[in-house]
Order: C-alpha cells, then sequence, then structure tokens
C-alpha cells in the first residue's frame, strides 16, 4: 500500500502492524514520554494533510485531536464503543465541548468481520424462522416470501469448514446540521440514535441482513456479532407477563 505524492500522511500507532510506502509512521513509547497526546501535538507541527492516530484515550489525545481536525486536518482514529452513534456520547465522557465536537466530527463507522460463505459450497438455508424472515423483510423492505439466506455445507475449497475468507459487516453515523444540533452535555445514546433514524441511519445489525440476502454471510454470523434487544425483557416481570 503506497500514498499519493503530494499527501503528507503522518500515523501515530500502537503497535505499527504495516509498512506504509509514502507514509511517516510513528510508534508510540509511553516509557520515554512518547503518547499519543504528545506524539499528535508533535505531528501537528509538520502541517500533515492527514494524522492517522491509533486510538483516543484520554482527553488530551481528544482535545488536541478535535482541535487538529478544526483546522483543516484530516483526522482518523478509532474509540471504544458499541456501535457508531456511541462516538458522540463518548466524546462527551472525555469532556470535549459539544461544539467541538459538532463543528469537528464528520462520520464515524462501526465494524466488524465476519466469515464469508465459501462460494465452493453455499446452498440455500431453508431453516430460517418466521421472526429472523419478518424481521430480514422489514429491514430490507421486501416481502417475507422473497427473503433468502445461504449456508456453507463444507468442502475440500473450505477444508470442510464451510466459510472461507472475512467480509466487513458495519453501519456509517454521518452527522450533518440536524444532528449536530442534537449534541449537548449529558445527551443519550438513545435519543441520539432515534433522531439519527429519523434521517436514514441504519443499525449494524439492519445492514448486515443486505449481507445475508446476498450470500456472503450465514445467519449464523449475522446473530454472533449483532444482537437485537427485547423490549419486554426491559419491563419489570410483572409488566411483561401483564
Amino acid at each position: 500500500m503506497a500514498n499519493d505524492e503530494g499527501r503528507k500522511v503522518i500515523t501515530l500507532e500502537d503497535p505499527i502492524e504495516y509498512q506504509l510506502e509514502g507514509t511517516v509512521q510513528i510508534q508510540v513509547r509511553d516509557q520515554i514520554g512518547l503518547t499519543f497526546a504528545s506524539g499528535l501535538r508533535s505531528i501537528l507541527r509538520h502541517d500533515p494533510d492527514v494524522v492517522l492516530v491509533g486510538e483516543i484515550r484520554d482527553f488530551d489525545t481528544a482535545e488536541i485531536a478535535v482541535r487538529a481536525a478544526q483546522t483543516g486536518h484530516l483526522v482518523l482514529s478509532t474509540l471504544h464503543t458499541n456501535d457508531s452513534i456511541s462516538a458522540v456520547t463518548r466524546l462527551l465522557e472525555m469532556r470535549i465541548e459539544p461544539y467541538l465536537i459538532a463543528s469537528s466530527l464528520v462520520c464515524s463507522i462501526s465494524q466488524r468481520l465476519a466469515r464469508r460463505i465459501c462460494r465452493h459450497c453455499a446452498q440455500p438455508d431453508t431453516d430460517i424462522s418466521a421472526a429472523t424472515r419478518d424481521e430480514m423483510a422489514a429491514a430490507l423492505g421486501i416481502p417475507a416470501d422473497e427473503v433468502k439466506a445461504w449456508k456453507g455445507l463444507g468442502c475440500v475449497e473450505c477444508n470442510q469448514k464451510g466459510h472461507r475468507g472475512r467480509v466487513a459487516i458495519y453501519e456509517f453515523f454521518l452527522l450533518n446540521e440536524a444532528i449536530a444540533d442534537l449534541i449537548r452535555p449529558g445527551l443519550r445514546t438513545g435519543e441520539l440514535r432515534r433522531g439519527a433514524r429519523k434521517l436514514g441511519w441504519r443499525s449494524l445489525r439492519e445492514m448486515t441482513w443486505f449481507k445475508v440476502q446476498r450470500g456472503l454471510i450465514p445467519i449464523g454470523e449475522q446473530e454472533k456479532w449483532t444482537h437485537t434487544i427485547d423490549p419486554a425483557a426491559l419491563l419489570p416481570k410483572s409488566a411483561a407477563a401483564g
């Protein structure tokens, strides 16, 4: 992998996993004081076009990354969250001002790597439960009788495993003015999720059903990497029973 000439890219990683041609890569070393925060401060003095920060772990790193994004740098990083929308609330928990998040965060992506069905032994999966069929139909916007799924039976090409390689499943959260207006101290993820859904955001589980329908992953991988919450499970037992 190589970087385009004329674009200055500097990364700050822990550890450096891939050597990228045409890119300046810096290994974080906490024992000598080269942390994500201190390294990021030094990087910005070199006026890069693109900055990759391996992980935003604390307030100092988050604040510098946000400030860098506001001054015209493209900043890429990772956060420990359950989904794409939680990136906003995670930054709020790090004490980043809401107006800074609203003006600097462009988008966030949550992804997993699911096992891909072996194309040599893929067969239609006829054992689809009624609940799964209805959920898929709703997510895909198609009639229930058009729902399809596949599974790998196992062959010499996949060493009898039924799967070969991986495929990315992901959800994409894009900020706009309507979403930015919702960002404030004390914002709950559920409230932000409801607002985003009205503007077209779809969850990881919903997006993954497209991969199932196309025969890229089996239903089992969908259930492994995504989940849904039963509203009845959130109610007291007496209320749920009634």
